[in-house]
This record gives C-alpha cells, structure tokens and sequence, in this order.
C-alpha cells in the first residue's frame, strides 16, 4: 500500500518539507497546504478531507499538534501491512443515498429540455368568438381535433402565438399530490419516445437562427386548462391562408396576365422559405395554403405549427377514407401530397396498392411536387383541383394510368393561362410534376425559372448569390414523422383503478406496497396516498421515529407513540404540565425519547417492552419573568442541547441532566436547532445562524448577519455541505459551505416545518401547503427544482421524511402519514 499523503497537494508526508498537521476533526494536512487554504470565516477553516468546519489558530497551522504516528509511519522501512485498507473520507455518505432515490429524470435530460419550457403564465388562450373554448384554424373529423389554437405570447412582449399538441399532461386524480408545472412538463417529455423526442428537438431547433426563413418557435408550455403541452410558435400578421378566399371567390380561371407579376413574387418567397427549411434536415412533405405566413415586408416564412396541422389532418384523412374520396377532399381543401409521399402513407395504414405504383424514398423533391401543385393552383385556378377527382369518377382506380392523363390535362390548361414567351415556367412545372422523384428539378432551379417573369437573368442581382444550402445528414420527413401523430388524452379512469382512500380498517396494503415502493416513487408516478392518525387534542409540534416507533408532541402536554409496523395507536406518555414544543429520539444502548417544554422542563422517556407513563428522570431550566420555554431540542455525543426563550443555548449531561454550559450570542428566541458533522447549527428569531464546535461548545461562525432585512427562522435544514434555513416570511435560502447560494420565495407565509432526505426538502407552513424540491448543481450553484406539492386542509407545523414515508404534523391536532399508494 502507498505511504500515507496530503489529501491537498498528494505529496508523501515527512518531517521538513511535508508536515501533517491534525484538525480538530482528527484529519491531518501538510503545513504548506493549511497556510494556502483561504480561511471561510476568521479563525475557522473546512477541512480538505472531510470537509468539517474547524478551529484554525490565529498564529497559523505550526501551532497544531503534528501527527507523529504518521511521521513514523512514513520514515520506517517496514512495509505497510496489505490488511490495513483507509476509507475516503471524502466520501460523502448523502452521495451513496442519493443512488437509492427514484429520479424523474437525469441532470442531462433536464439541462436539455428546461430552457425550452415556457413558463406557466407565458401564453394566453383567446376567447373563440363563437362561444368556443379557444379560436382555432383548422377543424374536428370525428372526436378528433388537429386544430391549430392561437393565443398571445405574453413572457416579455405580447405578440400572437400558434399552438399546437402535442401530448396530454399528466393527471391530477390524486388529490393528495399536486405536480408542479414544470415537472408535469418534463414528465411529458420523459414519457415521450427517443424518437419522438430527437424530432421535436430537432423541429425546435429548426428556427433558432435568425437568418433562415422558418417561423420562430418560442418553446413549449402546458395548458392546465385543457391538460395538453403545446408548442408555441410565432404568428405572422398575414399567412398565405388569406389568399384562400380570393381564389375561392375568383371566376375560377386562375391569375391574370397582370397577375403573374405577384405570382412570381409569391413563388419567389414560398421556394426561399422551403429551401431554408431543407438546409435545416426538414421535409415539410405536404405544402398547402396554412403553412406558410408572412411577415410585414411580405417576406414568406415556413409555418412549422401549420405543417403540423395539415400533416395530421392528412394523415386522418387518408385513414378514414376510401382513396379516391381522400384525395378528392385534399385537393379540395388545397392540400398537395406528393404520390411517393401519398404511397408511403398509405403503407403505414396496411393500404398496398398495385405493383406498378413503386415506392419512391421521401427527398427534398417530395416538396417540390407540393410547391409546384400550389403555384399551379394559383396560375389555372379551381380547374387545377377539380380535374383530378373527376377523372376518378369517370375512369375507376388505375391511378398510374390517370396520372399521366392528368399531368397532360394540367399541361393543355398551362397552354390556355400562359402565352409562349413563359414557356420556360411551364415546362418547369410540368417538370417538377414527374411521378419519379429523381426526374425533379431543385428548388433553385424552379425560383431562377420563375425570376425571370419580373427580371431578365442578366440583372437579377439575387441569382448570383443563390447557391443550392444541402443538408448533411438524414433529412426528416414531419409528414411521415412522429409528431404528425395525433396526441390523445389520458384517460381519467386510468389512474382511478383500484385506488380508494385508506381507512382504519384497510391500511394493510400501505405495508405491502412499502416492499418495493415509496413516497418518492409515488411523487414521479403520480401516485401518493395517506393515512390519519387522530388522538391529540391540541396542535402538532413534533414528530421524531426511533426503536420500531413514532413520536408525536403536541400542545396537549403530551407524547403519543405510534406502532411503525401498521401505524396504530401504541402508548401516551405523560407529565409535562405545559405544552410540549419539540422531541427527539436517542439511539443509545437503552434507546430513549427526549421532550422539552414551554416551562423549561426537560423530561426523558425510556423506550423498552414495557412503555412506562412517567418520565425516567427530568430537569427545568432555570427562569425568569422573560422566559418562554424550551423552543428546540437535540442531541448528540451525550448532550442534551436545548434552544430557549431567553436566547440561549444549554448543554446538558443526559447521565445526570447536569448543566454543563451555555451558549450566548444570540438577540432573541432560539427557535430550531440541527446536529452535522460534529457542529451545533442555531437558529433565532434574530434572523441568524450560529455555528457551535461540539468539542468544546465555543463559537465557530456566524451565519446571516449581514442580511439587513431580520427576519425570523423558524427552521434548520442541514447535511453535510448544505445548510437551509426556512424564515417567517414564507422564503428559504441556501448555504453550501457556508456560502449563500440561493434566496427564494417558496410559500406564502411562514414556514413552520423542513424535511430534508439527501437531495430532497420537504416544507410547509401558514398556506397549508407541503412543498416538495429537489436540489441539484455542484459548489459553484444550487438548482432548486419544485418538484410538487400536497395541499393541505390545515396549518402544517411538523415534517418527518422517513424510509419513504412523509409524517406530516398539523395544527388542527391530526398527524398524516403519506406514502406510496394505488
């Protein structure tokens, strides 16, 4: 084994260049590095190893004690006994437990996905003007509803939003959980495909620079009104969907002489956005009037929501109907699939046509069939979707046959609209008409084609900067993709199946699920369920589990023992003659129950086979006219520690209830107290934290003075790095090595109680609400996550999280057990 070495530098110890020096946590580090580690607070430093917060002497480390044992370890000859094996001590115990925690879903998932969750308040739904839930493009088949909602975008500016779904948010049958937002949101996410995820990040991503011509998407966001998450892309003021009346109310023959002027300029807008949409790895593979908008200077913008829309209007169109009918409405409706596109679809519905009719792989090309459909459309008007479905009519299903038919009947129509010195522009469009994809032209071809009926070649300044953007990499189909699919609403009675609430006489299968299940499981599955346990009389004001048993204080002077097997009334400890403010269990070789009170009494409470009534010894601090009892408890290394009215905190001898010292420092009620690390955390009404050295009871640091807002702590949360303290105000912040990470307001009001298991706090208060966080980042910043929350009938005053149950303690006298439950 290697000789023992700094834990700082990893330099082997000796006795003239590496010194180890012990800390009063019983760690040893080298001179050198003791004198480069910046001091936290004056006179104290963390130590390297174990990361305590210790005395550091104000001459320096030569005054501390050097480990001479390891000096001679290092100096001898003799080898070091393979046996002997060192624990790391920087090891945190909380890093093993968090293993064991059900995760939601990991850090990575969250980094990616949390930036695009628009927040809850960000979009509003517009009223629809015929009495509707909202105003809708689009339409229902059936009781399926592929509408395209609008709202206003309100996070920063306020403009005009499309919406579409894409997923149902998850429940809240249970009432005793209530998911936060942004977990609802991430749990939609997570329960999506790898595929489906990959598209919509890519459909996201689409619009991110500014540069290309496609509709800027804002993010996602969850409507809590009709439970389904939304993308939320933006709308143009004019969409090419207005000029849908214009051509229904025209004479049917298409555009003008005059009018192929603004053909050019509309062609020349619509092929930009789509070759813009093609250098992002996107097919749109259907191009109708709704998927394009427009800005103010007439520029066209592909409209990713409207190509949503129409691809899932398609594709129910297609399953619903008998082929000929389907293609009929398409075309009626201004809806252009191209043939492969058309066969591909029909495949995926078990449709197999004919032999002949081959099936093409979905390019680029595919849209630019659609687009020459669209402009067609424009150029001969209402013949051009008519034509079509009459021949279908008349001739039956031989759909190559009628093809070709109808490719000449769409060229003699040309012949009618276009005089010969534009013959260039419709062998063009007959061109990107050719049933073989390969036979197509690219879309930069089509654009310089339709350039030149508003500038001769030679001066048109725009084609000499037009180059053919390809794609590196697999372009995606969003006809044939994931998100086409029409989303469906969870079904309600679902989650409602064999879940009843758990009365006095069932609570059986609360023991039965705690095999393999717990409260945290229930909190990422929506399932939580809870148990009441009735018989103080007055408020709750602690809540401690110990020996197979669970303690409750209360203002009814009493101690009541719960059985931890099936939650039922065990034992009532009695004898205080005033309220009793806090409890605290002691594991020793004879476990006991400690309880202090508003009088100053301290009683201890034996726990064996044979519960007694009256306490196994007590003692009273003393007190005067100021005095107002014992506010907080705990314990550690044989010493009662209690929290007081007069601003104090005692140390007494659990053997003989001796007082062995008092801590001074604080300016009023110390309200709660926490044990870590061989340090005493104190908090007060003054609105401080004190740190206290359990080795000789003396000062550490201070922690919250420099806040010039005093507002009163009313709990402690602590663990091995991280320090959280709740205020009456209703906000909690977060030390991490006694740096002050995060201030955040989590309730409204005061914050009686904190719970906190590895990374998770548990909180409640005034608003009778627990809230649930998760905590997460590393020692440059905390990420606080709310993660859920239970409302509540009544003001919560103590909070227990205990091997995957939460104990809950309310004013109203009740204590609730939550738990994992279907």
């Amino acid at each position: 084994m290697e000789l023992p070495e700094c834990p700082v530098c990893l330099q082997n110890y000796d006795g003239h260049a590496t010194i180890p020096r012990v800390l009063g946590c019983g760690h040893s580090v080298c001179e050198v590095c003791l004198l480069k580690l910046p001091p936290r607070f004056p006179q104290t430093i963390r130590c390297p190893a174990c990361t305590q917060l210790v005395k550091f002497p104000p001459q320096g480390p030569s005054v501390l004690p050097k480990n001479i044992d390891l000096l001679s370890l290092c100096t001898s000859q003799n080898p070091i006994p393979n046996s002997i094996t060192f624990d790391d001590p920087r090891k945190s115990p909380s890093e093993h437990f968090f293993d064991f925690l059900p995760k939601f879903w990991s850090d990575e998932f969250y980094s990616a996905w949390k930036d695009w969750i628009l927040p809850e308040e960000a979009v509003l739904v517009d009223e629809g003007e015929k009495g509707g839930a909202v105003s809708v493009i689009g339409g229902r088949i059936g009781n399926i509803d592929y509408s395209l909602c609008t709202g206003r975008f309100c996070f920063g500016k306020d403009q005009r939003v499309s919406l579409v779904r894409v997923v149902s948010l998850p429940g809240l049958d249970d009432s005793n959980l209530k998911l936060s937002y942004v977990v609802r949101v991430m749990k939609c996410l997570s329960g999506l495909s790898e595929e489906q995820r990959d598209e919509l990040g890519v459909i996201l991503r689409a619009s991110l620079r500014q540069s290309r011509r496609v509709s800027k998407v804002y993010g996602l966001w969850g409507n809590l009104e009709d439970g389904f998450l939304y993308i939320v892309s933006e709308r143009m003021n004019g969409s090419f969907g207005d000029l849908k009346n214009e051509l229904d109310s025209d004479d049917g023959n298409g555009l003008s002489k005059d009018g192929l002027y603004a053909f050019a300029f509309i062609g020349t807008e619509v092929i930009e956005s789509l070759v813009s949409l093609h250098s992002e790895g996107l097919i749109a593979g259907c191009v109708g009037l709704s998927c394009f908008s427009f800005d103010g200077f007439g520029h066209a913008y592909v409209d990713l929501n409207g190509v949503l829309v129409m691809g899932r209007k398609i594709r129910n169109t297609i399953a619903a109907e008998e082929l000929g009918v389907a293609i009929s409405n398409l075309l009626e409706d201004n809806t252009f699939v191209s043939p492969e596109l058309l066969v591909e679809l029909l495949h995926s519905e078990g449709i197999v046509l004919e032999d002949e009719m081959s099936r093409y792989s979905i390019k680029c090309s595919s849209d630019t069939w659609s687009l020459a459909c669209l402009l067609l459309r424009l150029l001969i008007g209402k013949a051009f979707t008519e034509e079509f479905p009459k021949m279908i009519e008349k001739d039956g299903s031989d759909y190559l046959r009628l093809y070709s038919i109808w490719t000449e009947r769409v060229s003699s129509l040309l012949d009618t609209q276009l005089v010969s010195e534009y013959a260039g522009v419709k062998d063009m469009l007959l061109k990107c008409l050719a049933y073989d994809p390969a036979c197509r032209p690219h879309l930069t071809e089509v654009r310089k084609c339709i350039r030149e009926l508003i500038a001769k070649p030679q001066f048109d300044m725009a084609n000499l900067h037009l180059g053919e953007e390809v794609y590196v990499g697999r372009s995606r189909c969003l006809l044939i993709g994931e998100m086409c699919q029409l989303p469906k609403a969870m079904p309600k009675e679902d989650n409602l199946q064999g879940r009843k609430e758990v009365g006095e006489g069932d609570f059986g299968s609360v023991k039965q699920d705690r095999a393999d299940k717990n409260l945290l499981d229930g909190l990422s599955e929506g399932l939580v369920k809870s148990k009441d346990l009735q018989g103080h009389r007055d408020c709750i004001t602690g809540i401690t589990v110990g020996g197979g048993f669970l303690f409750t204080s209360s203002f009814d002077k009493t101690i009541r023992v719960w059985s931890l097997q099936d939650f039922s009334y065990v034992h009532t400890f009695e004898g205080h003659e005033h309220k009793v403010m806090a409890i605290v269990y002691v594991d020793q070789e004879q476990p006991l129950c400690i309880s202090g009170d508003s009088g100053g009494g301290v009683f201890v409470w034996s726990i064996n086979t044979t519960l007694r009534r009256e306490p196994l010894k007590k003692w009273y601090e003393q007190k005067d006219w100021r005095y107002s009892g014992i506010h907080a408890l705990c314990f550690s290394n044989g010493y009662v520690y209690t929290g007081s009215g007069d601003k104090s905190i005692k140390a007494w001898l659990l053997q003989d209830g001796s007082l062995q010292c008092t801590m001074n420092g604080h300016a009023s009620v110390v309200s709660t107290l926490a044990v870590c690390d061989e340090v005493l955390y104190s908090g007060s009404w003054d609105g401080t934290i004190r740190l206290w050295s359990l080795s000789d009871h003396t000062a550490l640091t201070v922690v919250g003075e420099d806040s010039s807002a005093l507002i009163s702590i009313l709990s402690l949360a602590v663990d091995r790095h991280n320090l959280i303290a709740a205020y009456e105000n209703g906000s909690i912040k977060v030390w991490r090595n006694e740096v002050l990470m995060k201030s955040m307001q989590l309730h409204e009001g005061a914050i009686f109680a904190t719970g906190m298991e590895g990374k998770w706090l548990f909180s409640g208060g005034w608003d009778k609400t627990i809230n649930i966080q998760e905590f997460s980042g590393d020692e440059f910043h905390v990420d606080p996550r709310q993660i859920g929350s239970i409302p509540c009938s009544s003001v919560i005053t103590a909070v227990l999280f205990w091997q995957g149950k939460l104990f809950v303690g309310y004013a109203d006298r009740l204590v609730k057990v939550y738990y994992y439950g279907k």
